[in-house]
């Protein structure tokens, strides 16, 4: 197995210990929770480009390297669901749209055709794991005031007083708190929806081929 190869698979054990510490939550696992996200992410740009650099771009990398990405992003973005930090539809219209381009992509590899990365692709990728690290370490920075369902009321109030003077310190309800993460929150999600519309907009001729010629 290459070296791209197993930097992939750490990747991918790496999600489970990450969905343990960000499920659990409060301050302290988060922390841990951020940083096990931050080296999963690391080794993304890292397995690419020693496949690259090295010629270990391989048929099993092609196939998981892009797996471990949907599986990381798409851990973060269920457990925010769950501690109140993400809209739920928006989840459904970022998965959506990983399921139309993989669909997309699995058309086209069957007809001996390859969809190029476009530079809309790549700005999702890094905006969806921006704001995932954004809204761990505003998390984080509230000391557990927000997406913390385990941590106490009056250890999210003290936690906020402790951040000092300033707008942060006069944050008194649940919907100024949440402001931050719902901003982040919508910027994903345009972002994931444009990135689904360019990729169909460039590859059209290729889902109208599909429509109207039948399978020889």
């Amino acid at each position: 197995m290459t070296t791209a190869n197993k930097i992939t698979l750490v990747r991918i054990v790496m999600i489970p210990f990450f969905v343990v510490f960000a499920v659990l939550s409060g301050p302290k696992y988060d922390t841990v929770a951020l940083v096990l996200f931050c080296l999963a992410s690391v080794t993304d740009f890292l397995d690419g480009y020693i496949a690259r650099k090295y010629n270990q771009v391989t048929d099993f990398g092609k196939f998981v390297d892009p797996l471990a990405d949907k599986l990381l992003v798409t851990a973060a973005l269920v457990i925010f669901v769950e501690r109140g930090l993400f809209a739920a539809w928006m989840v459904f219209v970022i998965l959506a749209r990983e399921f139309i381009i993989t669909s997309l992509r699995n058309v086209a590899a069957a007809k001996g055709q390859v969809m190029a990365a476009a530079w809309s692709g790549k700005v999702k990728t890094c905006v969806q794991i921006a704001g995932i690290i954004l809204i761990f370490l505003y998390v984080i920075a509230l000391g557990g005031a927000v997406g913390c369902p385990n941590y106490s009321d009056s250890e999210s109030a003290i936690a906020v007083v402790t951040l000092g003077t300033g707008w942060l310190a006069n944050l008194s309800d649940g919907e100024t708190l949440m402001l931050l993460p719902t901003v982040v929150s919508w910027v994903v999600t345009l972002v994931t929806v444009y990135s689904g519309y360019d990729y169909l907009h460039r590859n059209w001729a290729l889902v109208a081929e599909g429509a109207t010629r039948p399978k020889a």
